[in-house]
């Protein structure tokens, strides 16, 4: 069924990735636990996390003095990136950056002269790496003209010893300018789909009061190959993934927390998940459009070659590792205006969709899926061609798992220590998928079938159900009732506009 972004509290789903000391802590107050030796590094964002930082709670000043480089450490790169993630719930980044760089000038005594050049030059690169990392993995972070001024003056300090840092910097400020521009386009274009997206179909409604030919074209007058389709949903999905940053997880579900005196760091306007919305939007649109193209055809034999033409679809998303369009098409076939049609599900070819419903079947939290979840991504890292390496999870389903995570578990402890250990696991999982969005698609775009799926009219559940009982007649007094209110409520609706459509022409 279509999705929202925040799930509501009597739903079925439980978090996935719980891990046994996490559940144990949620309402305990655990002693700070720290490295003493320097941690390792790790290969990516949120990789080993199990194996990474040793703290489970921590006062937040504990945490930021964990992320500050010295001469002779650096902090792992799975606490850089877990820290750098939820810290925005108890500090904003430009006030963790002043504290950051703040920290430096005092420990290294960059606030004097002569600089003691040796050290210099070996807190420089450490230093430089850490705001690297930030800007490469939080870029929006640096919208913020007070970031990119901080950044500025820790690196004009350290310079004197070394003129590369300036060069590096350059690099640094170049690449996080076409990061961010890349993003500000994809925002725009975001605005763009909306816009065509919410035409109308009213006066499709019209052919089935006459059963005359569609006006509107159909999916299968596009693209009648289930692969070429399949592969064309896979270039929007990944289109959509590669905008989302990691910290719209965290902004997605920001709210007071009892046990924080402080003011929460988001006003409504900084609470930026235009991208993670977007994909929401995408995955219901898709829903609504396979239950449109199957309710749409007059005659029962179009409808059923329709219905076959969708399992193969999704059966081909399945094959990609396309999972969140695999569950929108499945979700588009079980609305009722299109489960209702007895005579056209009798009429197609179905053994392949059963398998694939089992696939995903809710059961078991998912089980089925879940599975075949972690075969994709095994997949993933042992494949050669990049053909293989695609791993798009159930966008609703990592949402709900982390919202119920972050209801679950408060963010901080009745003792004010900020609860490390759930914001690890949410950096696991948040981790995972920032792997899986880096993805190229390898597939070649079909500029046609990619404007179809953005722009072809989808019907409201309303007109779903109209043109479900235009197909197949009401079998009860309940939806021969319905029937009749939404014939008088949609076709009424569409003569007004067709007569206002002729006044303005004339």
């Amino acid at each position: 069924m279509p999705q929202t972004v925040c799930p509501a509290a009597g739903t079925m789903f439980t978090p996935s990735g719980f891990s046994p000391h996490l559940a144990s802590t949620c309402s305990e107050a655990d002693p700070v636990i720290e490295d003493e030796g320097g941690p390792q590094e790790a290969q990516g964002p949120g990789a080993c996390l199990a194996e990474g930082p040793s703290i489970t709670s921590a006062s937040l000043d504990t945490l930021i003095q964990h992320l500050v480089p010295t001469t002779d450490y650096y902090p792992e790169k799975a606490y850089v990136f877990t820290f750098l993630l939820s810290a925005r719930l108890f500090i904003s980044p430009p006030e963790l950056l002043a504290r950051l760089c703040e920290t430096c000038i005092k420990q290294q005594q960059l606030d004097q002269s002569p600089l003691d050049m040796a050290k210099v030059r070996k807190f420089g690169p450490k230093i430089l790496q850490l705001l690297t990392e930030w800007t490469e993995t939080f870029p929006t972070d640096f919208r913020e003209e007070k970031m990119v001024g901080l950044f500025k003056d820790i690196i004009h300090r350290i310079a004197p010893c070394d003129e590369a840092y300036w060069k590096t910097l350059n690099q640094v400020l170049q690449t996080l300018s076409q990061k961010l521009a890349a993003i500000a386009q994809g925002e725009e274009c975001i605005v763009k789909v909306n816009a065509s997206s919410v035409s109308s179909i009213s006066d499709k409604l019209v052919a089935f009061k006459t059963k005359s030919p569609p006006i509107q074209k159909e999916m299968l007058s596009i693209c009648n190959d289930p692969y070429t389709l399949a592969q064309q949903l896979t270039h929007i999905e990944l289109e959509h993934l590669s905008h989302i940053g990691p910290e719209e997880f965290v902004q997605a579900f920001v709210q007071k927390d009892k046990l924080d005196s402080t003011q929460p760091c988001f006003s409504e306007q900084k609470k930026k998940t235009t991208n993670l919305e977007a994909y929401v939007r995408w995955f219901n649109r898709l829903c609504y459009l396979v239950a449109t193209e199957i309710c749409m055809p007059a005659k029962k034999k179009q409808r059923a070659q329709v219905i076959e033409f969708f399992i193969d679809v999704a059966r081909e998303c399945f094959n990609i590792g396309n999972f969140n369009s695999l569950m929108a098409i499945i979700s588009g076939m079980n609305m009722s205006p299109v489960s209702r049609l007895k005579k056209t599900w009798g009429k197609a070819k179905t053994a392949k969709f059963f398998i694939l419903e089992h696939q995903m079947d809710p059961t078991g939290n998912f089980y089925n899926y879940r599975t075949a979840l972690r075969g994709a991504a095994h997949r993933s890292q042992t494949a050669n061609s990049n053909r293989e390496k695609i791993v798009i999870p159930f966008f609703s389903l990592l949402i709900k798992d982390i919202y119920f995570l972050n209801e679950g578990c408060a963010n901080r402890l009745p003792n004010g220590h900020v609860h490390f250990a759930k914001f690890v696991e949410l950096a696991r999982q948040v981790g995972e998928f920032m792997t899986w969005k880096q993805m190229e698609c390898p597939f070649e775009t079909d500029r046609s079938i990619l404007h179809y799926l953005h722009t072809a009219p989808i019907f409201s559940e309303d007109g779903l159900y109209l043109a479900s009982y235009e197909s197949e007649s009401p079998e009860n007094q309940v939806e021969k009732d319905r029937w009749k209110a939404l014939r008088s409520n949609i076709l009424g609706k569409t003569k007004e506009l067709k007569e206002l459509r002729e006044h303005h022409g004339s």
